[in-house]
This record gives C-alpha cells, structure tokens and sequence, in this order.
C-alpha cells in the first residue's frame, strides 16, 4: 500500500505545474492533499477525480483558501468532511474517509506566523485536533493522519532551529503538543520511526523567500502518522525534490499489506 501526502499550496497552480502528469505514475493508493485554495466549481474533472480515483474534499468558506482533499483508488463507505467545530470546518481542515480495513484523514493545520491573533487560533485548533486525535486511535482498524501541521518537531527537523525557538512553527508549546501526541496519544510519527536520524534529507518545506530551496534550508513539517498497527507495517519513506509541484514536496510512504 503507497500513501502520498501533500500540500499543493493551489490545486490549479500544482497542475500547472505537472502534479496530475506525475501522479498516474505513482500507482498510489491513496493520495492527501492539503491547501487547496479552491472550491468545488474551480476543479476540472481530472482534479475532482484523476482517472482511477474517487475524490473527496472539504472546502473552506473563504474563497480561493485553505481546503483538503483525499484520492482513493477504493470507494470510500463513508466521507466525513464536517466534525462540527468551526474552527475547522469553516477553514476546511479536516476530511476522513472510512474503508473496510484503513481510515485515512487529510489534515491542513493552521499557521501562526502572521501574526498573534494567528498563533492563538492555532492553539485553539490544536487542541480541537487533539480531541479528535485521542478519539481516533481507538478506532479498530488501521489509520493514518496525513497533512502539513505546520510545526517542526525536534532540532533535526529543520535547518536553522536556534534561530526559530520563537517562531511559530518551532515553539515549545507546539512541539510538546506533538511530544503528548506520540508519547502520551499513542500516534507514531511514521517518517521519524523509520529514520531516526535523518535531518536534512527529511525536510519537505522550503520558503519561498531568498535561497532556502537552493541551500535546502527547510523545515519538516508535513506528516504521515499512524496507529501502531500500521506504522508497523511502514516499509519505505520518500521525499520526493526531483520534481516541484508547490513549496512543499510530497511525503510517500509505502506500507506491507
């Protein structure tokens, strides 16, 4: 089983881009994406569903914002798109899609970096999240979190961490929020378990600003994490640079069956 994650950063500037050439060749199964910045009249057919997938999506309200989606090779048996908390739903952030034996969640979490008003709405989405996320490991099946958090975990998870200490993205508060997800929650952080001391090969964000891509000043960011039954069963982990769809690069992770 191959899963893919990625944030877009605009669904129609990564097609531009080649993302819906690429992606037959992946013979993913499943594929996350986050930040759409588009609603459902702004998607071809082949962005609604690339031949040989069933797609699904929330949307944010704000146009031309935020969004996520998930492309499955299986027919879901149920889609949740809505959990009832505004915070989440009004920016959509959040999608599910229910199999016989998997469940996989595309999430887009909120970034800090514009401002206080910001960060304090990401702390409020954190902690719905965790609600969320401490309900879901219970679930008897396989299941997989997917999506750019938007936080960097530890020193080796991005270039210039001295520098970031107060940044958002790189605060005490947000790493212990991920500390308390896999020490205390029970989610494993599937890329981490795979590679312990990988550092600048694990980044899959880059800004935009100066020469960060070019020096590979990154930051690690987008995740796949999974119960312990599948994150068991994770196989590979591959971080896709040879090809740039948007400033994020697609996490690929395959999985035994």
């Amino acid at each position: 089983m191959k899963i893919i994650t990625l944030n877009l950063n605009g669904i129609r500037s990564a097609s531009r881009k080649g993302f819906f050439d690429w992606l037959p060749r992946q013979k993913a199964d499943f594929v996350c994406l986050q930040e759409l910045k588009a609603h459902e009249v702004d998607l071809d057919d082949q962005m609604k569903s690339p031949k040989g997938y069933f797609g699904n999506f929330s949307y944010a309200n704000k146009k031309g914002y935020s969004g996520v989606g998930i492309y499955s090779k299986e027919k879901p048996n149920k889609v949740i798109n809505k959990i009832g908390i505004p915070e989440i739903d009004d920016e959509g952030r959040y999608i599910e899609i229910d199999l016989d034996k998997i469940v996989i969640i595309s999430v887009y979490l909120p970034s800090g970096s514009s401002g206080e008003e910001r960060q304090l709405f990401k702390y409020k989405v954190l902690d719905r999240m965790l609600g969320i996320l401490k309900k879901k490991i219970k679930v008897s099946k396989s299941i997989v979190v997917c999506g750019d958090f938007n936080i960097a975990h530890h020193e080796i998870d991005l270039k210039n961490f001295k520098g970031n200490k107060k940044n958002s993205g790189f605060l005490p508060e947000e790493r212990a929020w991920l500390s308390h997800l896999f020490s205390n929650v029970g989610w494993v952080d599937v890329y981490r378990n795979l590679y312990a001391d990988k550092g600048e090969d694990g980044y899959t964000w880059w800004s935009n600003r100066g020469q960060a891509w070019a020096n590979n000043v990154g930051w690690r960011i987008d995740y796949q994490i999974a119960n312990f039954e599948l994150a068991n069963k994770a196989k590979k982990a591959t971080i896709l640079k040879t090809q740039r769809f948007s400033d994020h690069a697609p996490l690929i992770i395959n999985y035994s069956d």
